[in-house]
């Protein structure tokens, strides 16, 4: 592990996602700079897999810190967003052989931030820095009871925006001056997809999977009326693709409005489209539906409601389910999202002994 001055932490964050990798350099908790690497969507469709793209995204980040002229064995430690891994608490974790192998098979699916841990582990290992990751998607603190479906064939998985979801929650622990381990908070993470979660006393210990459950968002449809659904699917007349992006893609606003962005609907809504209104107004509604059930999940015993992620920017839309849910209790609002400052808080806790890096675990491993 390395460090520049005394008691001083240079850490690289990387967080790829679809057609970005974004970057970030951190000296403790003080953010230097931070850059978005945008890749040309023709140019990753010629990669049959995300993994495949492993090489191209690396060098593209060692070209930036040259550019930047920030030499790797300067650093303490470099962070990349965890992906769907295997089911793990929260925390941070090192970089192992296991983790790498787990996200280059896809162990739960394939996702660009199933990059994060290997990016890492290019550009620290040769450094003699520290490779982490932080609150990894695949991050399961689930209670027995929230793992049943309704059928011995599928079980609930535990996949949400985890990182953004617990770096929100601490920090509306610290603005309500309560400890985090004895909070409980309903956080809703509102972007292209939603994950609205209970997190007791600091662990998502049920959440929605924003793949495939719950409110319909910009751009994924949430739960879908079964039976309905299911008849399209053996009808004949559409591919499996098609299917998928009906459900994530081109489901919520995308498939009502032909937009997945907030602003462009409330435009819409401002030039006076009742029908944009409504569907707007039914998205804010099923968001509200989920926050009154992971409420229950609490036991009605709720900290506050957060809304956070890009729609939270959005005065409309929250001003709607403040209306509706604020009788929980305290709705805070932290707009955007945090994750580059959680993946840097997350290793910085390591490094300064407040905290102890997990192990990854291996298929060997109970």
């Amino acid at each position: 592990m390395n460090s520049g001055l005394l008691f001083e932490h240079l850490i690289l964050v990387v967080n790829p996602g679809s057609t970005s990798t974004k970057i970030a350099l951190f000296r403790d908790e003080d953010k230097l700079w931070q850059e978005s690497l945008q890749h040309d969507r023709k140019n990753l469709q010629t990669y049959e897999r995300v993994w495949q793209q492993l090489e191209f995204r690396t060098q593209l980040v060692e070209k930036t810190l040259r550019e930047k002229r920030v030499t790797p064995t300067q650093l303490s430690a470099v962070v990349g967003r965890g992906g769907l891994l295997r089911p793990v608490s929260g925390g941070t974790y090192r970089v192992n052989q296991p983790m790498l192998d787990d996200a280059k098979v896809g162990f739960q699916g394939e996702h660009a931030a199933n990059l994060g841990c290997a990016i890492a582990h290019r550009i620290a290992e040769p450094a003699k820095a520290l490779a982490l990751v932080v609150d990894p998607i695949s991050v399961d603190e689930f209670e027995p009871l929230a793992r049943y479906s309704g059928h011995p064939d599928f079980k609930r998985r535990c996949l949400s925006h985890a990182l953004n979801i617990h770096a929100v929650a601490r920090q509306a622990a610290d603005e309500c001056q309560v400890s985090f381990g004895q909070t409980n908070f309903v956080v809703a993470h509102l972007g292209g997809g939603i994950s609205i979660g209970a997190v007791k006393a600091g662990r998502i210990v049920d959440v929605n999977d924003a793949s495939s459950d719950g409110p319909f968002s910009p751009e994924r449809s949430g739960g879908l009326p079964l039976q309905p659904f299911i008849r399209m699917c053996y009808s004949g007349e559409f591919p499996e693709d098609y299917m998928r992006k009906l459900v994530a893609g081109q489901g919520g606003l995308m498939a009502y409005l032909e937009t997945n962005r907030a602003d462009e609907v409330e435009e819409k809504i401002a030039a006076g489209d009742q029908s944009a209104l409504e569907i707007y107004q039914a998205m804010a509604y099923q968001i509200c539906k989920e926050i009154g059930a992971m409420a229950t999940v609490l036991r009605g015993k709720v900290t506050g409601v957060v809304l956070t992620g890009g729609l939270a920017n959005s005065t409309m839309l929250t001003g709607w389910i403040k209306e509706s849910v604020q009788h929980l209790g305290r709705v805070l609002i932290v707009a955007g999202e945090i994750e580059m400052e959680a993946m840097n808080r997350g290793a910085l806790r390591v490094l300064n002994n407040v905290e102890e890096a997990h192990e990854y675990p291996g298929a060997a491993t109970p």
